[in-house]
């Protein structure tokens, strides 16, 4: 029977994305639970001092490499060097993501072009992330995925219609995938509604106030609390795969 909560000392966890908000908190979160982190930015100044400066924080044994979702072959190039450098893989965060605001109702403001960059980074590379890591995390005989999901996947209320649609992907991915890489492979979606960062741009204060007013817990989410449900996927959740885990506030309801 395992012992709760898990360890992660001796597991090495992938945070893809992990310059952005929700994956620096999750890096933090992991690293403090004994794993070791490696961290994923786009090859860009702003984005590799911000990994950069997050490797620093975490301390000795951690680390960051460029890698972009909508390039298979940098994941490629990125599983080369996790297996040369760090020998295993236990832990796949899917933290990478974007977004634009579109009002649902201005059809034309949804462009092709839009359209396809949406579901080409939210939905594809997350997929494609996974199908490049997936033989490491399978060798361990205890691997975990975890995607970062929207409830904006099953309300229908987010950034864009092509958003919630690349989100309601991810969470039939993960009930298939949960499916298709049993047992050695656990596979977990964390949902949250809206969290305070600046993921979507143009969205301020009296955006945040008023989806506060309307949670019934009375405020937005905070990146610590999607990286907590996601350390839990690790530490706790042993027995889960295939699931959804909503971390909203009770906005859904």
């Amino acid at each position: 029977m395992s012992t709760y909560p898990r360890s992660l000392a001796g597991k090495v966890a992938l945070v893809v994305g992990g310059a952005g908000a929700i994956g620096a908190a999750t890096s933090r979160m992991l690293s403090a639970a004994g794993a070791t982190v490696i961290v994923t930015h786009l090859d860009t100044s702003r984005d590799r001092e911000a990994a950069e400066s997050l490797i620093k924080a975490l301390g000795d044994g951690h680390a960051a490499y460029p890698a972009d979702v909508a390039d298979t072959a940098s994941l490629i190039a990125l599983r080369e060097i996790v297996q040369a450098r760090h020998g295993r893989l236990d832990i796949l965060v899917n933290a990478a993501g974007f977004t634009k605001a579109v009002a649902h109702a201005d059809l034309d403001g949804l462009t092709d072009e839009l359209i396809d960059r949406m579901l080409q980074v939210n939905w594809r590379g997350q997929f494609a992330t996974i199908r490049t890591f997936a033989p490491m995390l399978k060798a361990t005989g205890d691997g975990l995925i975890v995607s970062i999901s929207s409830i904006a996947g099953f309300t229908g209320v987010g950034s864009s219609i092509a958003y919630c649609a690349a989100k309601a992907g991810i969470d039939v991915m993960t009930k298939a995938l949960a499916r298709a890489l049993a047992p050695e492979i656990r596979v977990l979606a964390v949902s949250p509604g809206v969290v305070d960062t600046a993921f979507v741009p143009g969205r301020g204060a009296d955006f945040n106030d008023k989806v506060s007013a309307s949670t019934p817990l009375k405020r937005i989410g905070e990146a610590d609390d999607i990286a907590a449900a996601i350390t839990a996927c690790a530490t706790m959740l042993g027995f889960s795969t295939g699931h959804i885990v909503q971390v909203d506030g009770g906005r859904a309801l």
